[in-house]
């Protein structure tokens, strides 16, 4: 299997995200709210003169929201035409897939279902692999679809 998958935390979980839908890994010192946004977009960021929205991951997956510090790490996405930043508890390490994604055999949660794109076989150990879209879409998107 080839793919390479960024190891990030989130609500406390080791999860994966595929490396290839990640532009790159950034510090965002500013997060600017905007009304009536969905629940999960935390605001809009800057990064080198382009627009982020900012994606707060614990609440796309219906979690509690983050705890806001100055200074917060996301992993910055382009998904269709638009520039998002996930914000993640952290970011650990950078790994090779070995095996396909399987499905998950255990009761996860809603959030987490929803997300799951399944479980895949790494160095570090069986991490969940998640969707991207899926993170950027949130919770209404689900609901409105059913």
């Amino acid at each position: 299997m080839n793919e390479l998958l960024l190891i990030v935390r989130i609500a406390g979980e080791r999860v994966a995200l595929p490396a290839a839908a990640v532009e790159s890994v950034v510090e965002l010192d500013a997060v600017i709210p905007v009304p009536r946004a969905a629940d999960h977009v935390a605001g809009l960021s800057a990064l080198r003169s382009r627009v982020l929205t900012v994606i707060d991951c614990n609440r796309a997956l219906e979690l509690a929201p983050r705890e806001t510090g100055t200074i917060q790490e996301a992993a910055v996405v382009e998904w269709d035409g638009h520039h998002y930043a996930l914000l993640v508890d952290g970011v650990d390490d950078v790994v090779e897939a070995l095996s396909e994604a399987s499905p998950v055999r255990a009761a996860m949660g809603t959030g987490w279902e929803r997300v799951s794109r399944g479980i895949v076989q790494t160095e570090e150990g069986a991490l969940l692999l998640v969707d991207v879209a899926a993170l950027i879409a949130g919770p209404d998107a689900a609901r409105a679809a059913a």
